[in-house]
Parts: structure tokens; sequence; C-alpha cells
């Protein structure tokens, strides 16, 4: 029989419980230092609306001092965030700031601030943060900018999720020793959340900060507005007992006045709706080329596999996992809570060296689950982080026979032992593995672990401080659960289609969407097929739709594709090693599009300083454009994005949380996290 071992893995940050330091989004300063800057007003604007999100953050930063000083604005990288606007108010007037090679905008930026010039550059510090840095804040006067970045929004078995990362993950410790974080907001916080959706929305939550702060204007169409109005109108015992006993609970405003926690929201689209194609195109009058998004929703045809599992859990025991083991130990509970009685599991921990701890499997019985269980809880950290040694362990003494899952609990920081991504991926090739990645915490190695997940055809999933870790793990133990399309390729023909990201797509798994961006020449009818296998077995999906002639409401995607673009050359010199040529192409399409990557930054100087440097306003143009059609679409109500009407590619409706049983118990971990993150506070 072939083997087919499916790998969960938990990335744990650094600030799980109480007794974690506290780290957050905010303002640098050096240790001890008594700099007088502050952040007098952060006010956050987020859309979604077909199939991606534009979240904009804007700031006052206020010097209270007697001198001009440098503002150092850092916060956590969202997933997958191509930062597209950045802009400085100079003289009153914004000035919308352009993308150079990294070391050609940080030596405009040092030679402006050296003359005592406005100046301001947005970096990325790898995976780890964001960073805005702002020259001169001027004494006792104010200081504004604004950040606007773009990523997906993909839906998971019926089931939306944004996050608004605030709390560092603490994984950069030179930086931690050297800085700290001025995370208060003096003035006021102003957060608003806007969904847009072709397709009904029964609810919306925002876990620990109330349940009826979500408005819904239409079926598809809902808003949250989080601010810093004072006083609560019920006390938070009260809310919490409104919450678990499902009565309608009473606003309760959030008094939100750090930036040290992240700010989670789900939306839950309305259960029977049927699997679909949508498209979404911008193209130009006139122009030959467009480009396109392109969102499968699979029908729930995918059939339940019978037969038990085995569950092997390898678990962080180094000094980084001090504090966290209250999170690990709940967390491996209620893995084991989901098994039934065919399955059975094992535990492994690992520090600098591996071991085992329950010598062989045992079955998912309910005395061995609370021994075990008390085992975990009971266990000390101590020592460095072998990543590969414990992963290895998890790997070897599998069962070829059965179906096996390894769920690796580590906060990620491999610093013993072979720690090289090539290591990682050159292991996983060498086993017939399926790696599901959970990544619980801002700033940890998504690049490593998510490159670990596509060579395996696995799927990464991103877990918050903030959220509840239950709920990730039922969703996935409900795709270990099902079968999956593997093997999956997609073709269009009847209109040319080029430059396709992902060029791989690898396995599609219960409840997962497929999102494709590329590009297109004129227009025409599309002939779509999607196929792989099921369980051996060839299946093909078929529909074919119209691609527009024009299309001009969505200049977003332009940059979508453009970092999707980039993310898959990394990919491939994360696998076969540096190559200046790709690095210069990655660099060459950001500075294009006007995006902040590893390879660029984006400066802002007076427009005199820029025609004098001979900097093109390429994306002072871009941001414009872009943000003229986010204005005409914020007058529209939702747009029916779907393609297939005439021609369904699926029979049966998409998967979803709202039929009952364990995807029911999915939804409502995510109102229990939010009355125990309420308790905490």
């Amino acid at each position: 029989m072939r083997k087919l071992f499916l790998i969960c893995t938990l990335i744990v940050s650094a600030c799980l419980t109480a007794t974690s330091p506290a780290l957050a989004a905010g303002l640098l300063t050096p240790v001890g230092s008594n700099t007088p800057l502050a952040i007098r007003d952060h006010s956050v604007n987020v859309i979604v609306e077909d199939g991606y999100v534009v979240t904009e953050v804007d700031q006052v930063f206020i010097n209270t001092g007697s001198n001009d000083v440098e503002a150092h604005y850092t916060f956590p990288v969202p997933k997958h965030a191509a930062v597209s606007e950045f802009t400085y108010w100079i003289d009153g007037a914004p000035v919308h700031g352009e993308v150079l090679e990294k070391a050609r905008a940080t030596a405009l930026y040092e030679s402006e601030k050296a003359a005592g010039r406005e100046a301001a550059i947005a970096e990325k510090d790898a995976y780890r943060t964001f960073d805005v840095r702002v020259t001169p804040v001027r004494a006792g006067q104010d200081t504004r900018v604004r950040l606007v970045y773009l990523q997906s929004a993909p839906v998971d078995t019926g089931i939306g999720r944004y996050l608004y990362p605030l709390e560092d993950g603490g994984v950069d410790e030179q930086r931690n020793a050297f800085w700290e974080v001025r995370d208060t907001v003096k003035g006021q916080f102003n957060f608003n959340f806007e969904i847009k959706s072709s397709y009904p929305i029964d609810a919306v939550r925002v876990p620990g900060r109330g349940q009826n702060i979500a408005n819904k204007i239409a079926d598809g169409h809902w808003r949250v507005d989080l601010t810093t109005a004072a006083g609560p109108a019920a006390g938070f015992d009260d809310q919490i007992a409104q919450i678990e006993s499902g009565e309608a609970a009473t606003p309760v405003a959030t008094q939100v006045t750090r930036l040290d926690k992240d700010i989670v929201i789900y939306w839950r689209h309305q259960p029977g709706l049927p699997g679909s194609v949508d498209l979404v195109a911008h193209k130009n009058a006139g122009d030959n080329t467009g480009t396109f998004m392109l969102t499968v929703t699979p029908g729930d045809d995918l059939p339940v596999i019978e037969q038990g599992r085995d569950w092997v859990f390898v678990l962080d025991v180094s000094g980084s996992m001090q504090g966290k083991f209250a999170t690990l130990a709940d967390g491996v509970q209620k893995s084991l809570g989901t098994l039934n009685a065919q399955d059975r599991f094992k535990i492994f921990t690992f520090s600098g060296n591996a071991k085992e701890l329950t010598q062989g499997f045992h079955t998912a019985t309910e005395d061995q689950i609370r021994h075990y269980v008390d085992v975990v809880g009971r266990l000390a950290s101590g020592g460095g982080t072998n990543l590969h040694a414990g992963l290895s362990a998890g790997l070897n003494g599998l069962d070829s026979d059965r179906t096996s899952a390894i769920a690796l609990i580590t906060d990620g920081v491999a610093n013993v032992g072979n720690t090289k991504k090539k290591a990682f991926l050159k292991l996983l090739k060498t086993h017939d593995v399926r790696l599901f990645t959970f990544i619980l915490g801002n700033s940890a190695n998504q690049p490593l672990l998510e490159a670990m997940t596509e060579v395996s055809n696995g799927i990464a999933m991103n877990t918050s401080n903030s959220d509840d870790i239950s709920g990730q793990l039922m969703q996935a133990v409900g795709k270990v659960r099902h079968a999956a399309l593997n093997n999956v390729t997609l073709s269009i023909d009847g209109v040319r289609v080029s430059d396709l990201t992902p060029t791989k797509i690898g396995s599609l798994y219960h409840g997962e969407q497929l999102s494709v961006l590329g590009h297109y020449r004129k227009s025409g009818t599309a002939r779509v097929e999607l196929s792989g296998t099921v369980q051996g077995q060839p299946v093909i999906y078929r529909t074919a739709f119209d691609f527009p002639d024009a299309a001009n409401t969505n200049p977003e995607l332009e940059r979508l594709w453009a970092y999707a673009t980039i993310e898959n050359m990394q990919q491939q010199l994360d696998y076969f090693g540096d190559d200046d040529g790709t690095i210069g192409a990655m660099t060459d399409l950001a500075v294009d599009y006007g995006l902040v990557t590893d390879h660029t930054s984006m400066i802002v100087v007076r427009d005199e300083v820029f025609e004098a440097n001979q900097i093109d306003r390429r994306n002072r143009d871009r941001t414009q454009q872009d943000r003229l059609a986010r204005e005409a679409r914020r007058q529209q109500a939702p747009v029916d994005r779907r393609a297939d009407k005439a021609q369904p590619m699926y029979s049966s409706n998409r998967p979803s949380t709202g039929g009952g049983g364990g995807s029911f118990g999915l939804w409502m971990l995510v109102l229990l996290a939010g009355s125990r993150l309420l308790r905490q506070r």
C-alpha cells in the first residue's frame, strides 16, 4: 500500500501566557532612553472584497520634547502581505513613496536625514517585521504617515479570517535586547472593518472583544467598529455570562489603548452555498493584456477515510519554550480529544536531542490520553532547539499500512544541529508525507515552515494568540479525515493566459479554496478544467465562462500578481540556492509594481529630491489609481463575481461549518475563545 503521512505543525509564539514578556507593535526606543516620542492617534481601515484585503494604517506621532528626533515604528509582518503605499505628510500635504532597491533607498534616506530634511522609509526585516522610519519629528509637533498593504482573503470550510497583527512574536533576540517598544496610543484608536461578499454571510465574530460589535448591512455586507470610546456599557463578567449562555450580549467598549494584542475577525458564510468558480479581472479598455484572479471553491465531494490513523506529537522542550507549556499541553489535549477508538498516538520531545515519551504507539483511550496530557503538563524546559532532530525522530518508525499525522509543536527557533532550510526540505523529500503547518503567533519563520509545507504538498494555517487553537485543530482533523484531491492541475483554453501563480498546485483538501493569479490577452470564452486524483482515481471538473474585454475596478490585482510571483521566485531560490539573476528579476518586479520586499524599500522625500535623483513617480500614479478605484467600490453594493453560473463546475454544495457536529463545534470555539480572552483581561 502506498504510504500517506500527514504532518500537522503548530508554531507557538514567544508570548503565549501571562508569564511571558509583553512584546508589541509600536515605537522603538533604545533601552533606558528618554526619547519624548509617542503615538498620538492610530487609525485602521480594512476592506475585504473580491477575494483580497486592503488594510490602511494611519498614524500620527507626537514629539513632546524640545529637539527634533527620528521615529522608528515597527509591527509584525502579516501573512503574505505586500506594502503598496507609504505616504508621509510634508508641509501639510501627502507625498507618496517610491520603491527603490533596498541599499539605494537606505542611502537616500540617511542622506536626507543628515541634511535635516524630511524623509521617511518603509522596510521589511525578512519575515519578522515591517519597519517605518520618519525624520524629523519636529519638536512640539505632529507627524503623520499612512501605510497600505494588500493580502489574499481565503475562506476555509465556509469560514473566513482576518488578522491585524500587533503582538510581536519575540523571535529577534538581538533587537529585543537593544530596543524597547512604546505601544501606548495617547489619543484616539480607531479600527474599522468592512466585508463585502457576493455570497451571504450569516455571522461575524471578533474573539475577545464582545459579540455585538459587528453590524449587518446586507446579506453579504458587514461592518465592525472598534474605538477607544469611554466606559463599558456592561461589566466584563456580565458580557462573558451572556456569551456563554447564548444570550444577546450588551456591547462593550473595547478600551484599546495599547498595540499589544492582535485583532482577529472571523466571518461565516451561510450553509448550503454551491461549489463555485469566481473571477475578478482588471484590464483597461484598449489594452491587450489584463490581470485576473480565479478562485475555485470545490463542492463537498471528498469521501471520508474510515480507517484509523496514527498521530505522532513532536514537542519542543527547549529553553525558549519556558512559560508556554500551558498552551502546549492544551493543544495536545484538544488534539488527542478528537481521536476515535481506531486511532493511536505517540509522543516525542526535543531540545538539544530528541527522545520518546511513550515508547511506541498507544490506543487513544480516555485513560491513556489523560495520563500523557498530565505527563506533558509536567515537562520542564531547557537547552537549545534541535528542530531537525525532533522532526527526524517523528518521521521514523511510522507504519506504512496506516495513515499517519505528525504534530510538531515548537516556537520555530532552530539554533542547534542542522538549521539550514535546505536540510528541512531534503528531509521531507525523502519521506512520502503531507505537512499541515499551524503557525501560532507573529514573526514566526513563515518562509521556512511554508517551504516545508510546499515541498510536501500540505497546507499552512496561521493562529494568533488571540485565537483559540482548538478551532484550528478541529479544522485540520476534518481535513485528515477526508481524502484529498491530489496531483491537481488547472487548464484554461479559449483565452490565452500566461504567468500563472502558483505554478504548482499540489493538493486540495476538504474545505480548501484554490486561488490562481495570472495574465490574459484580449477577451473571449474560456474553457476551464480542474483535474486530479482522489484515492488514486482520476476526477475532472469543467466549466466555461467569459473573460472581460475591459474591467477597471480592481487595479490592486496587478500588485497581488506581482507579489505572488516574487514569492514563487523566492521559493526557487530556497530550492536551488542563490541566483543573482533571480534576485535581480525579483527586485525589478517589485520596483515596477511598487512593492516592499526583502530586496526593496519604499522611500518618501520632497518632490524636488525625487526629481534631483531622477526617480520616476510611477508608484505615486499607481497609488492614486488604486485609491480612486477603492473609493468607487466603497459606494457600491457587493458585486457578484461568480463566473460559472451558466455552467456550474460542481453539482454539490461547498463544505460548511453550519451543518452541526464538529463543524458547529469549530464555530462555537471562536465564541468561547472570545469569552476566555475577556476573562483573562
